[in-house]
Protein backbone atom coordinates (compact mmCIF):
# COMPACT_ATOMS: atom_id res chain seq x y z
CA UNK A 1 0.00 0.00 0.00
CA UNK A 2 1.26 3.10 -0.93
CA UNK A 3 1.46 5.77 1.89
CA UNK A 4 3.11 8.41 0.52
CA UNK A 5 3.88 10.03 -2.96
CA UNK A 6 7.39 11.70 -3.86
CA UNK A 7 7.45 14.53 -6.64
CA UNK A 8 10.23 15.49 -8.70
CA UNK A 9 10.22 18.88 -9.52
CA UNK A 10 11.71 20.25 -13.32
CA UNK A 11 9.66 18.93 -15.73
CA UNK A 12 6.76 17.17 -13.60
CA UNK A 13 6.30 21.03 -11.73
CA UNK A 14 7.89 22.93 -14.10
CA UNK A 15 8.76 22.95 -17.59
CA UNK A 16 12.19 24.14 -16.62
CA UNK A 17 14.79 21.85 -18.26
CA UNK A 18 14.33 24.34 -21.22
CA UNK A 19 14.95 27.19 -18.94
CA UNK A 20 18.09 25.13 -17.46
CA UNK A 21 19.07 24.63 -20.68
CA UNK A 22 18.92 27.96 -22.36
CA UNK A 23 20.60 29.32 -18.90
CA UNK A 24 23.60 26.48 -19.31
CA UNK A 25 23.78 27.31 -23.15
CA UNK A 26 24.34 31.16 -22.86
CA UNK A 27 26.81 30.94 -19.83
CA UNK A 28 28.74 28.52 -21.78
CA UNK A 29 28.99 29.77 -25.17
CA UNK A 30 29.52 33.36 -23.45
CA UNK A 31 32.89 32.07 -21.87
CA UNK A 32 34.09 30.58 -25.05
CA UNK A 33 33.11 26.94 -23.83
CA UNK A 34 31.43 23.79 -26.01
CA UNK A 35 27.46 23.29 -25.90
CA UNK A 36 25.86 20.68 -27.99
CA UNK A 37 23.02 17.90 -27.34
CA UNK A 38 25.33 15.47 -26.27
CA UNK A 39 26.62 17.86 -23.19
CA UNK A 40 22.96 18.87 -22.77
CA UNK A 41 21.59 15.40 -22.26
CA UNK A 42 24.12 14.09 -20.11
CA UNK A 43 23.89 16.24 -17.41
CA UNK A 44 19.73 15.36 -17.20
CA UNK A 45 19.69 14.83 -13.75
CA UNK A 46 22.91 15.27 -12.56
CA UNK A 47 23.30 17.01 -9.10
CA UNK A 48 24.63 20.52 -9.31
CA UNK A 49 27.98 19.11 -8.04
CA UNK A 50 28.30 16.56 -10.63
CA UNK A 51 26.46 19.04 -13.63
CA UNK A 52 29.15 22.03 -12.44
CA UNK A 53 31.95 19.77 -12.78
CA UNK A 54 31.08 18.24 -16.13
CA UNK A 55 30.83 21.70 -17.77
CA UNK A 56 34.46 22.31 -16.53
CA UNK A 57 35.83 18.81 -17.70
CA UNK A 58 34.07 18.79 -20.75
CA UNK A 59 32.67 22.07 -22.05
CA UNK A 60 36.10 23.88 -21.54
CA UNK A 61 35.14 26.44 -18.80
CA UNK A 62 38.35 27.84 -16.91
CA UNK A 63 36.15 28.58 -13.48
CA UNK A 64 36.15 25.94 -11.20
CA UNK A 65 33.09 24.13 -10.71
CA UNK A 66 31.88 25.70 -7.55
CA UNK A 67 31.96 29.49 -8.64
CA UNK A 68 29.90 27.83 -12.42
CA UNK A 69 27.42 26.34 -10.01
CA UNK A 70 26.67 29.54 -8.47
CA UNK A 71 26.83 32.30 -11.60
CA UNK A 72 24.04 29.20 -13.54
CA UNK A 73 22.14 28.84 -10.16
CA UNK A 74 21.79 32.77 -9.20
CA UNK A 75 21.09 33.40 -13.27
CA UNK A 76 18.25 31.04 -12.85
CA UNK A 77 16.57 32.67 -10.03
CA UNK A 78 16.89 35.43 -11.74
CA UNK A 79 15.13 33.88 -14.73
CA UNK A 80 11.96 32.15 -12.35
CA UNK A 81 11.71 35.87 -10.74
CA UNK A 82 10.81 37.08 -14.47
CA UNK A 83 8.70 34.18 -14.95
CA UNK A 84 7.75 30.88 -12.87
CA UNK A 85 7.54 28.12 -16.03
CA UNK A 86 4.43 26.37 -14.06
CA UNK A 87 3.09 23.13 -15.81
CA UNK A 88 -0.45 23.38 -16.47
CA UNK A 89 -2.76 21.45 -13.84
CA UNK A 90 0.83 20.78 -11.40
CA UNK A 91 -0.67 22.89 -8.89
CA UNK A 92 -3.29 21.80 -8.48
CA UNK A 93 -2.02 18.14 -8.91
CA UNK A 94 -0.24 18.65 -6.01
CA UNK A 95 -2.98 19.85 -4.04
CA UNK A 96 -5.37 16.74 -4.62
CA UNK A 97 -1.92 14.50 -3.76
CA UNK A 98 -1.03 16.19 -0.39
CA UNK A 99 -5.05 16.11 0.76
CA UNK A 100 -4.94 12.14 0.99
CA UNK A 101 -1.13 11.42 0.87
CA UNK A 102 2.38 12.92 2.97
CA UNK A 103 4.34 14.43 -0.12
CA UNK A 104 8.03 14.67 -0.53
CA UNK A 105 10.07 16.25 -3.27
CA UNK A 106 13.07 14.32 -5.06
CA UNK A 107 15.01 17.00 -7.10
CA UNK A 108 17.73 17.56 -8.78
CA UNK A 109 17.63 21.49 -8.26
CA UNK A 110 19.46 23.53 -6.02
CA UNK A 111 18.29 23.36 -2.84
CA UNK A 112 17.80 27.73 -3.14
CA UNK A 113 15.73 27.08 -6.08
CA UNK A 114 13.58 24.09 -4.37
CA UNK A 115 12.73 26.92 -2.14
CA UNK A 116 12.03 29.55 -4.10
CA UNK A 117 9.60 27.47 -6.16
CA UNK A 118 7.83 26.26 -3.34
CA UNK A 119 7.53 29.57 -1.54
CA UNK A 120 6.17 31.03 -4.89
CA UNK A 121 3.51 28.43 -5.30
CA UNK A 122 2.76 28.41 -1.97
CA UNK A 123 3.02 24.94 -1.97
CA UNK A 124 5.79 24.49 1.08
CA UNK A 125 3.11 23.49 3.33
CA UNK A 126 2.18 20.34 1.66
CA UNK A 127 5.60 18.71 1.39
CA UNK A 128 6.71 17.16 4.73
CA UNK A 129 9.94 16.43 3.05
CA UNK A 130 11.92 18.14 0.43
CA UNK A 131 15.47 17.20 -0.88
CA UNK A 132 17.70 18.32 -3.59
CA UNK A 133 20.37 16.03 -4.95
CA UNK A 134 23.17 18.53 -4.19
CA UNK A 135 22.74 16.77 -0.20
CA UNK A 136 23.14 13.38 -0.96
CA UNK A 137 26.12 11.77 -2.62
CA UNK A 138 24.97 11.10 -6.14
CA UNK A 139 22.61 12.60 -8.29
CA UNK A 140 20.10 10.81 -10.27
CA UNK A 141 19.97 8.11 -12.05
CA UNK A 142 21.57 6.78 -8.80
CA UNK A 143 18.58 6.21 -6.30
CA UNK A 144 20.03 8.49 -3.48
CA UNK A 145 17.78 11.17 -3.41
CA UNK A 146 14.60 8.99 -3.55
CA UNK A 147 16.39 6.89 -0.51
CA UNK A 148 16.76 10.23 1.47
CA UNK A 149 13.24 11.46 0.60
CA UNK A 150 11.79 8.18 2.18
CA UNK A 151 14.37 8.26 4.96
CA UNK A 152 12.84 11.80 5.92
CA UNK A 153 9.05 10.64 4.93
CA UNK A 154 9.91 7.67 7.65
CA UNK A 155 9.27 5.15 5.64
CA UNK A 156 10.47 2.37 3.51
CA UNK A 157 10.62 3.42 -0.38
CA UNK A 158 8.54 0.37 -1.54
CA UNK A 159 6.09 2.55 0.51
CA UNK A 160 5.91 5.36 -1.65
CA UNK A 161 4.97 6.48 -5.11
CA UNK A 162 7.57 8.49 -7.04
CA UNK A 163 6.45 11.11 -9.77
CA UNK A 164 9.01 11.24 -12.91
CA UNK A 165 9.35 12.61 -16.05
CA UNK A 166 12.73 11.85 -17.42
CA UNK A 167 14.89 8.89 -18.05
CA UNK A 168 17.20 9.13 -15.06
CA UNK A 169 14.48 10.44 -12.76
CA UNK A 170 12.44 7.02 -13.68
CA UNK A 171 15.71 4.76 -13.29
CA UNK A 172 16.36 6.61 -9.80
CA UNK A 173 12.83 6.43 -8.60
CA UNK A 174 12.63 2.47 -9.46
CA UNK A 175 16.38 1.43 -8.31
CA UNK A 176 15.15 3.14 -5.04
CA UNK A 177 12.48 0.79 -4.87
CA UNK A 178 9.70 2.92 -5.74
CA UNK A 179 6.48 2.47 -7.88
CA UNK A 180 6.85 4.82 -10.61
CA UNK A 181 4.06 6.96 -12.07
CA UNK A 182 5.66 8.68 -15.43
CA UNK A 183 4.75 11.93 -16.90
CA UNK A 184 7.27 11.60 -20.18
CA UNK A 185 8.19 15.21 -20.65
CA UNK A 186 7.54 16.28 -24.40
CA UNK A 187 10.62 18.13 -24.86
CA UNK A 188 13.16 15.32 -23.59
CA UNK A 189 11.18 12.36 -23.44
CA UNK A 190 12.64 9.42 -21.53
CA UNK A 191 13.99 6.29 -23.87
CA UNK A 192 12.00 3.60 -23.97
CA UNK A 193 14.15 1.30 -21.88
CA UNK A 194 13.45 3.71 -18.87
CA UNK A 195 9.71 4.12 -19.79
CA UNK A 196 9.34 0.82 -19.80
CA UNK A 197 10.43 0.90 -15.95
CA UNK A 198 7.33 2.89 -14.65
CA UNK A 199 4.60 1.48 -13.38
CA UNK A 200 1.99 3.67 -14.58
CA UNK A 201 2.29 6.13 -17.59
CA UNK A 202 0.06 9.44 -18.26
CA UNK A 203 0.39 11.64 -21.01
CA UNK A 204 -0.07 14.38 -18.70
CA UNK A 205 -0.42 15.67 -14.71
CA UNK A 206 -3.73 16.74 -15.04
CA UNK A 207 -4.28 12.82 -15.40
CA UNK A 208 -2.74 12.48 -11.79
CA UNK A 209 -5.35 11.44 -9.00
CA UNK A 210 -6.12 9.51 -5.93
CA UNK A 211 -6.85 6.31 -8.54
CA UNK A 212 -3.68 6.22 -10.78
CA UNK A 213 -1.90 6.13 -7.28
CA UNK A 214 -3.88 3.72 -5.91
CA UNK A 215 -3.46 1.57 -8.88
CA UNK A 216 0.62 1.85 -8.68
Amino acid sequence: MIEAVVFDMDGVLLASEEVWDAVRERYVRERGGRYDAEIQRAMMGMSSTEWSRYLHEHAGLAAEPAAINADVVELMRAAYREHLPLIDGAVDAVRRIGARWPLGLASSSNRELIDLVLAETGLTPLFRATVSSEEVARGKPAPDVYLEAARRLGLGPERCAAVEDSHGGIRSAKSAGMRVIAIPNPTYPPDAGALSLADVALESIAELDESVVDAT
